[in-house]
């Protein structure tokens, strides 16, 4: 078969996996966190921990649980880093240097995933499963937990109260990501991957050198990596290397991990608010930007201009023969469209245009469909400011799900959308300023500044991928991008769990004829809109600078 058609056969398949678990998983986990019922394993954790799940919350106790059990997380991954040489299963490995381990337990917490080091020969078995792997499990669900209570905002009505973060959090763990990542691990070492806890191996290879192989527990990290839309790599070449990703089987299921509780979750949405069709208002507006996202990219990058492309088809530089454009454009994109960060492809290589799709992607605040939880609440943000400008274009009064859109409810939205673009443009702008970002491109010119700006918009915006020449193993770089990783994930849920609280305050505002369809397919076109104006408004400038300047010139 030629590649395009096994392309769209792929991406076809893909879809039909989606939709077929959309409403039968999206309605699990709605179950999932409006259960009375604890698992007697559940039970356990809350004795251990000193929680009380069944005591509900409001929004600022949610929230310091939210921060103390991360910033718990910070610190206690960045001593288990410092004393990797002292662990057992070090494989040998020395300690992480401080600025490193900052850099990694910030990334690792706040769901990032970034990493500046080669994890093959810097991490040892435990510092990879009992750090690494724990986080992205909790870090993950931390996501969720704060998604769904910003639904019972809009649920509730009459009150103060949110639910309990430590119910969610362990139920997110216990009941949807531990069990779905044991199957995908499973298939995954079915499939090829590897999955032991042997020494490292010294190999002698086809040309009479001697390498080290340090294999590990890869396929039960690689599950839970891209289920939880975490990203961290076992091996420096991540989601390219054949001990993770031993073949398309494993490719696309790997695509389909990283999509499934984001296009799910809008349907858990529904069900918990009454309203399926807000669900599918909103699943809807996710799947029309990537749907766009992966036509564009998959489109530029076969049709890219150059003798050496026309010859092989495409532009394969940075991919694999095994994967192809498709493959890799379809990973690419959904990789940057959430916020997992993995990669099968070399995304400095893209061309210039394919790059800024990448760039937008991560720009759109990753919400289409988004990480897991972010991308919900970040599309939920976005559609209370789009109920609100669709109020003041027709002079009524904005109301989303029963509830006014008021003030304060902007107010909070509006602070939500601010944060990441200034942490983005201020971070690149200072890299560029001091020279720190200049001297760590690989290259010069459009595509040198895009490496720069792809770099502090990935960890500003939780995604984890970079355009790899970028040389960001230097302190100034670990420290900026932690501070960034850490003030990207954790303030702007400051402001969406502020939001819960106003929205489940309210009394429900009654429908009337002036009320605004929002389970309409022109409410997710009105969305879609209001997401694109907005980041373009704000990146429109930085991405002049850089992809697109490079793409016009080629």
């Amino acid at each position: 078969m030629s590649p395009v058609p096994a392309d769209v056969l792929q991406v076809s398949a893909l879809i039909a996996a989606l939709a077929l678990v959309h409403r039968p998983f999206g309605d699990y986990m709605a179950a999932v966190f409006t259960s009375g019922r604890h698992l007697h394993v559940e039970r356990w954790i809350y004795r251990a921990v000193g929680a009380d799940p069944d005591r509900e919350m409001r929004w600022p106790a949610y929230l310091r649980g939210v921060l103390a059990f991360s910033v718990t997380g910070v610190l206690f991954l960045y001593l288990l880093l410092r004393i990797q040489d002292h662990l057992p299963g070090s494989l040998g490995f020395a300690a992480i240097t401080p600025d490193q381990a900052f850099n990694t337990a910030a990334s690792f917490t706040s769901n990032t995933n970034w990493q500046s080091y080669p994890g093959e020969s810097s991490m040892g078995h435990t510092a990879q499963t009992a750090g690494l792997a724990v986080q992205n499990f909790v870090s993950a669900a931390v996501g969720i937990a704060v998604s769904v209570a910003l639904v019972r905002g809009f649920a509730r009505s009459r009150t103060r109260e949110l639910g309990n973060f430590w119910a969610d959090l362990v139920r997110g763990v216990v009941r949807i990501l531990l069990p779905i990542s044991v199957i995908a691990a499973v298939l995954l070492v079915a499939a090829g991957a590897v999955q032991n806890f042997a020494g490292i191996h010294e190999i002698t290879t086809v040309t009479g050198q001697t390498q080290s192989i340090s294999p590990g527990a890869v396929a039960s990290q690689e599950a839970v990596k891209n289920l939880g839309t975490n990203g961290g790599g076992y091996f420096n070449a991540n989601s390219s290397h054949p001990f993770e990703n031993p073949n398309g089987f494993s490719n696309l299921l790997t695509v389909f991990l990283l999509l499934l509780i984001p296009f799910s979750l809008p349907r858990t949405f529904g069900t918990m608010v009454g309203s399926v069709k807000q669900g599918h208002a909103i699943v809807g507006a996710m799947a029309a930007i990537w749907c766009v996202g992966v036509v564009l990219v998959t489109w530029v990058e076969y049709a890219h201009p150059g003798t050496a492309s026309q010859l092989a088809g495409g532009a394969m530089e940075g991919k694999e023969q095994r994967f192809g454009e498709g493959a890799s454009s379809l990973f690419a994109v959904s990789t940057t469209m959430t916020s997992t960060g993995s990669v099968n492809s070399f995304h400095d290589s893209y061309s210039g245009l394919s790059g800024g799709v990448l760039l937008l992607g991560m720009m759109l605040g990753e919400i289409a469909p988004g990480g897991v939880g972010s991308g919900l609440y970040g599309m939920l943000v976005m559609a209370v400011v789009a109920v609100f400008l669709a109020g003041l274009m027709v002079g009524r009064t904005p109301e989303f799900l029963g509830r006014r859109i008021g003030t304060r409810e902007m107010t909070y939205a509006a602070c939500y959308i601010l944060i990441t673009p200034a942490l983005v443009l201020t971070g690149t702008a200072i890299a560029m300023a001091t020279g720190t970002g200049e001297s760590s491109m690989t290259n010069t010119g459009a595509h040198g500044f895009s490496e720069v700006l792809y770099a502090y918009t990935s960890a500003s915006n939780n995604n984890g991928s970079a355009f790899a020449g970028f040389g960001a193993d230097t302190g100034f770089h670990n420290t900026a991008l932690g501070l960034c990783m850490l003030l990207g994930r954790f303030l702007p849920m400051v402001f969406v769990l502020a939001l819960a609280g106003s929205l489940a305050e309210q009394k429900p505002v009654p429908e009337t004829e002036g009320t605004l369809r929002t389970g309409k397919p022109l409410f997710s076109a009105l969305l879609v809109g209001t997401v694109t104006i907005t980041t373009g408004l704000t990146f429109f400038p930085a991405l002049a600078l850089g992809p697109l300047a490079e793409g016009l010139a080629a």
